[in-house]
C-alpha cells in the first residue's frame, strides 16, 4: 500500500487515463517552498515520498529534502531509482555476483529463485567490440565474428541470465552503446506503473549514464556493486548534494559545436570544483541548444566530476522524443505530468541554487582536449605549440616553431600489408625503419611492400569517430560526413598510418549517413564502420598496423591519437600510444587528413591535392547552414522506428546461441570467462565485529588523479603480466587474451590486473606499472605478487595517495580488486564519489588525510607500518581515526584521518565487508 503522510496524492487525466501522482503543487500550497528547489531537488523530494515506508525511507528523510538548503549539508538522503542500466564490461560481473548469491542461498538450503532483480534492469552489451579490422568494407563483419569468438561465453552467460531472471532484458551485441539506446529509446521521462504516474529515474553501471540528463532525467553512474544493490531493493544513500546552477547565454558561433562547448564546460567546472555534486542548467543560452547538444554536454558529467548535469524537461525535450518516434500517448504524459507536477522548466528566476556559474556561448572556440585528462583544454589554434611544449617538457625532445617543422608526406603504395590476426607478421624485409632527426623531432622512414612514408613524434596513429558522446549528436556526425565530403572533392585522403574507425552509438546514425550520401564518402576516407559499439572510447582500439607499431617500439615514437570520445587517460585508448586528444567527430577527420596534430590548422595546409596544391582547414569546413539543411532532410522518425523495434532480436549469432535453462547456474571450473565470485561462499550469518587495522604495509603509494583506470584496466594485457601468465598457465594462448574489460566475470584475471596499469607510478617501485616492493624483504616485484605474499603471512596493506583518488569510470573491480589484494584501507587526500561508494561495498575503508595533510608533509615514504585505531570502538558518520605509522628505525608518525563512511547505512555495509554481503544476510534471515 503507498503511504501518503502529507496527504499530497492526486489524480491526472492523461491519454493513457487517469493516475495518481505526488503533487509538490500541494506541498506549495501546504506553505514549503518547492517553487524555490532546484529541479533535480523536487525528483529526488517525489523519489523519497512515493518510496516512503517509514523504515528505510523516513519522513526525516523526507523533511532534509524539503528544506534543502544552498549550503553544504551532512544529511544523508536516500534513492530508489526505477530503473537500472548496464553495459556488459560492468554487467557481467554484477550477473555474476547474483548467480553467486544464489549458489550461497542454495547451500544454505534457500530458494535461489527468489534472488531477482525487483526492477527493471536493461543490460546492452556495447563494451566487447574491438577494432581488429577497418578501412574496408568487410571490417564491420569480421569484428562482429571476432567479437562472438572472443566472447561467446559471456554472451551466454547473459542469454541464460535474460532466461533465468525476472526483470531483466538484454540488448544484443552490435545493436548500439548503452547510453545513446538509453537516450534514443529506453528513457521514458515519466514512467506509468501499478496505476501511479512519476519521473523516470535510474542508475547505471557506467560513469556516464547522466547522459540521459539530457532529456530531463535523472540518473548517474554508480558502481557494480552499488547498482546490485538497488535493483534487489536497496535504497542508495548519499550526502544531500549541492545544486551548482550552470547559467547559458548567448548562442554558439559559426563554426563551433557542441563538443566545443562540452570541454569547455569540463574544463570551466573542473576548475570552479563540482565533484560529488549536482549541475543544473538554466538561462537563456538553453533554448538554443538541442536536445543531444544537452545530451553531449550531460555525458561528460565524470569529466566535470559532478553526480548529474541535469537539463529540465521544456519544449526542446518534447520535440525530441518526437522525433525519435516516442508514442503520443507518452509525449501527452511527460507533458501533462510535468506541467502540472512542478517539473517543467519555468520560473528558473525564482531557483536558489548553491552557486551559479556563469558560461557565455558566443564566446567558444574551436577546443579539444589532452593529452591525458579530459579537463586539460587546448584551443585548437593552441593545439600545435602546446603539443611542442609538452613534447619538450615530458620526453626532453627539442621545440621548434610551427613552420620549420617537417610535414609528413606519402611517399607511394603497393602490395599488401601483413595481418597479424591471419598470423602473418612484418618480417624484416617487409618493414624496413630508418631513425632520423629533422629539426630536432625524432623521425622515422618507413619502407613496406605498401609503400614509403614518414612519421615523427605528433604523428597521429589513432582517429576514431567513437563514442555515445558525440556520435548521439546528428549535427557532428552530419558534419563529419560533409569534411569527408569536401575532402574527397579536393582530391585528398587521410594519411596511410593513421587507423580510422567509425563506431556509431546506434543503427540510426547508418541510416541518416546513408540517406544523406555521406556514408560513402566517409568509407572513401577509409572511415568504415567497425562496429556499433565503444570501440576506442574504453579502451577496444585493436592493435595498429605492424610497421607503426614497429616505429613505435623500436623508435621511441610519441605518437597521438585523436578522438571523439570522453575518456583520453594514460594507456586507456591504446597502451602504445602516449598522447590522446579529445575532439568533434568533424575535427577527428581534419587531425586524420593532416595525420599528425603538431600543426597549424589556421595557416598550415592539411594536404596537398593532385596538383599540388596546398589544402586548408577552411577548405573543408562545412557551414551551419549546409549542416542543418541536411539534418532536415535525412532526419526521421521512421529510422528510430525500423531500428529499435527490432532492439533485443540481435543478429543471427544471437539468436542461434544456446544458452543453459537452469535457474542457478552451472559454474564450469575450466573456464577463464566466468567464475563463481568468491566474495559470499559460506558467509557467516551475522556481521564480524569492527577491528582496528594493526601494522599494515604500504603496497602503494601513489600521487594526484589516480583514476579507476590506474586501478583496474580495462584494455589489453600482455603475456609477461600477472593475468597474461594467468592465462598462459591456463592454457589460454596470447591471442586470445581478450581485455581486462571482457574477463570481468573472472576474479583470478581481474585480481591480478588490480593496480597493474602500464602507467601507474608507484613510488615504491623503480619499474613503472604495476610494480611495487614488498617492505619486509625489499624486493620489488609485482603488486599482485607482494599482495600474496602479504595475505601469506596474514598482513593487513594500505594504500596512500594524493588528490581526486579513483576519478574516472564507474568500475567496481577497481574495489574488487582492491578487496581481494588484502588492501584493508586506504588513505587519500580526496575521493571522487563512485569509487569511494564502492570501496565501501566492499569492505575498505576509505580514509582522508585532514585538510591541508598529505603523505608528503607528514614525511611518509611508504616504508613504514600502520595502525589505525578508533575503529574497534565503534564508527560513526565521518568519525576521526588515530594513525600510528612506525619507521624502519622506530620513529613514530601520529596523525588523525577521517572515516568517509558518509552515512549511517554506509557503516552497516562496512561492518558486514561489503553491500551485497548486507544484502545476502538479510536474505537469509527473511
Amino acid at each position: 500500500m503507498q503511504k501518503d503522510p502529507y496527504k499530497i496524492v492526486q489524480e491526472l487525466s492523461t491519454s493513457k487515463g487517469k493516475l495518481k501522482y505526488y503533487s509538490l503543487s500541494e506541498l506549495e500550497k501546504q506553505g514549503y517552498g518547492i517553487s524555490k528547489l532546484p529541479f533535480s531537488i523536487r525528483i529526488l523530494l517525489e523519489n523519497a515520498l512515493r518510496n516512503f515506508d517509514d523504515f528505510a525511507i523516513t519522513k526525516e528523510n523526507i523533511e532534509t529534502l524539503l528544506s534543502w538548503k544552498p549550503e553544504p549539508s551532512e544529511k544523508d538522503i536516500p534513492y530508489k531509482p526505477a530503473r537500472v542500466l548496464m553495459q556488459d564490461f560492468t554487467g557481467v560481473p554484477a550477473v555474476v555476483d547474483i548467480a553467486s548469491l544464489r549458489a550461497e542461498a542454495v547451500r544454505k538450503g534457500k530458494d535461489s529463485r527468489k534472488i531477482n532483480p525487483l526492477i527493471p534492469v536493461d543490460l546492452v552489451v556495447d563494451h566487447s567490440v574491438q577494432v581488429d579490422y577497418f578501412g574496408t568494407n568487410y571490417s564491420y563483419k569480421k569484428n562482429v565474428d571476432m567479437e562472438y569468438e572472443r566472447n561467446g561465453e559471456r554472451y551466454q552467460f547473459l542469454k541464460w541470465a535474460q532466461k533465468s531472471f525476472d526483470n531483466f532484458s538484454v540488448v544484443p551485441p552490435g545493436m548500439g552503446i548503452c547510453h545513446q539506446v538509453n537516450l534514443e529509446y529506453l528513457a521514458k521521462g515519466v514512467i506509468e506503473r501499478e496505476g501511479y504516474a512519476y519521473p523516470d529515474t535510474l542508475v547505471g553501471t557506467d560513469s556516464h549514464t547522466p547522459m540521459v540528463n539530457g532529456i530531463g532525467v535523472v540518473g548517474w553512474g554508480v558502481g557494480g556493486i552499488e547498482a546490485e544493490a538497488a535493483l534487489l531493493g536497496q535504497p542508495i544513500y548519499f550526502i544531500m548534494p549541492e545544486v551548482v546552477g550552470l547559467r547559458l547565454t548567448g548562442k554558439l558561433p559559426l563554426g563551433t559545436t557542441a563538443t566545443d562547448l562540452v570541454l569547455t564546460i569540463t574544463h570551466l567546472l573542473r576548475a570552479h570544483g563540482v565533484v560529488g555534486k549536482f549541475v543544473e542548467v538554466f538561462g537563456p543560452g538553453l533554448d538554443t541548444l538541442s536536445v543531444p547538444d544537452r545530451a553531449t554536454i550531460s555525458n561528460m558529467s565524470p569529466e566535470f566530476g559532478c553526480t548529474v548535469t541535469y537539463f529540465p524537461i521544456d519544449d526542446q525535450t518534447l520535440s525530441y522524443m518526437k522525433k525519435t518516434n516516442r508514442e503520443a500517448d507518452q509525449i501527452d504524459l511527460v507533458e501533462k505530468y510535468t506541467k502540472s507536477n512542478m517539473l517543467w522548466r519555468e520560473n528558473e528566476d525564482k531557483i536558489n541554487y548553491s552557486n551559479v556559474v556563469e558560461l557565455n556561448l558566443d564566446e567558444i572556440e574551436p577546443t579539444v582536449s589532452g593529452p591525458k585528462r579530459p579537463q586539460d583544454k587546448i584551443l585548437v589554434k593552441d593545439l600545435n605549440n602546446q603539443f611542442q611544449k609538452l613534447l619538450q617538457g615530458v620526453y626532453g625532445r627539442e621545440y621548434i616553431e610551427s613552420g620549420e617543422r617537417p610535414i609528413n608526406r606519402w611517399y607511394g603504395e603497393g602490395g599488401t600489408q601483413p595481418d597479424p590476426r591471419r598470423g602473418e607478421t612484418a618480417v624484416s624485409e617487409d618493414v624496413v625503419i630508418e631513425e632520423e632527426r629533422e629539426e630536432g623531432l625524432k623521425t622515422v622512414h618507413i619502407r613496406t611492400r605498401q609503400g614509403e612514408y614518414k612519421i615523427s613524434d605528433g604523428s597521429i596513429a589513432i582517429a576514431a569517430i567513437t563514442s555515445c558522446t558525440n556520435t548521439s549528436n546528428p549535427s557532428v556526425m552530419i558534419g563529419a560526413g560533409l569534411v569527408a565530403k569536401k575532402a574527397r572533392e579536393r582530391g585528398i585522403d587521410v594519411k596511410p598510418w593513421v587507423k580510422t574507425s567509425l563506431a556509431p552509438g546506434s543503427k540510426v546514425v547508418t541510416d541518416y549517413l546513408k540517406s544523406a550520401d555521406l556514408l560513402e564518402d566517409l568509407e572513401a576516407l577509409r572511415f568504415h564502420v567497425v562496429g556499433f559499439g565503444c570501440t576506442s572510447c574504453i579502451g577496444n582500439s585493436g592493435p595498429l598496423p605492424p610497421p607503426v607499431a614497429k616505429a613505435i617500439e623500436e623508435s621511441n615514437l610519441v605518437m597521438a591519437s585523436v578522438l571523439s570520445g570522453n575518456r583520453n587517460f594514460e594507456a586507456r585508448v591504446h597502451p602504445q600510444v602516449k598522447m590522446n586528444f579529445l575532439m568533434s567527430p568533424m575535427l577527428v577527420v581534419v587531425y586524420a587528413l593532416a595525420g599528425r596534430v603538431d600543426i597549424d590548422l589556421y595557416n598550415d595546409p592539411i594536404g596537398y591535392d593532385s596538383n599540388d596544391e596546398p589544402v586548408y582547414f577552411k577548405d573543408v569546413w562545412p557551414s551551419n547552414d549546409e549542416i542543418f539543411e541536411v539534418m532536415g532532410r535525412v532526419l526521421t522518425p521512421d529510422d528510430y522506428k525500423r531500428n529499435y523495434g527490432e532492439i533485443f532480436e540481435g543478429n543471427e549469432q544471437w539468436r542461434s546461441m544456446q544458452a543453459p535453462k537452469t535457474d542457478d547456474y552451472e559454474w564450469d571450473e575450466s573456464s577463464t570467462y566466468i567464475k563463481e565470485a568468491p566474495f559470499f561462499k559460506n558467509i557467516s550469518e551475522e556481521a564480524p565485529a569492527f577491528r582496528d587495522i594493526e601494522n599494515a604495509h604500504v603496497l602503494l603509494l601513489l600521487g594526484d588523479s589516480i583514476t579507476t583506470d590506474h586501478i583496474s584496466p580495462a584494455g589489453s594485457f600482455g603475456a609477461n603480466s600477472a593475468a597474461g601468465k594467468y592465462l598462459l598457465e591456463k592454457g589460454v594462448k596470447l591471442e586470445e587474451f581478450n581485455s581486462y574489460g571482457s574477463r570481468r566475470g573472472n576474479d583470478e584475471v581481474m585480481v591480478r590486473g588490480t593496480f597493474a596499469n602500464v602507467r601507474i607510478n608507484n613510488k615504491l617501485a623503480v619499474k613503472e606499472g604495476g610494480y611495487t616492493t614488498h617492505i619486509p624483504s625489499g624486493e620489488e616485484m609485482t603488486v599482485y605478487d607482494a599482495a600474496m605474499k602479504y595475505k601469506e603471512v596474514n598482513q593487513p596493506s594500505i594504500v596512500l595517495a594524493g588528490k581526486e583518488y579513483g576519478s574516472g569510470s564507474s568500475r567496481d573491480w577497481a574495489a574488487k580488486g582492491t578487496y581481494l589484494l588484502g588492501i584493508k584501507a586506504v588513505i587519500a587526500e580526496s575521493y571522487e564519489r563512485i569509487h569511494r561508494s564502492n570501496l565501501i561495498g566492499m569492505g575498505v575503508l576509505p580514509l582522508q588525510f585532514k585538510p591541508g595533510e598529505s603523505a608528503a608533509s607528514l614525511g611518509l615514504d611508504g616504508t613504514e607500518q600502520f595502525t589505525i585505531r578508533g575503529i574497534a570502538d565503534g564508527l560513526n558518520v565521518l568519525k576521526e581515526l588515530d594513525v600510528i605509522a612506525v619507521n624502519k628505525e622506530g620513529k613514530e608518525t601520529n596523525f588523525e584521518v577521517i572515516a568517509r563512511l558518509d552515512s549511517n547505512v554506509e557503516i552497516s555495509y562496512y561492518q558486514h565487508e561489503g553491500i551485497l554481503q548486507y544484502v545476502l544476510r538479510d536474505f537469509l534471515k527473511k
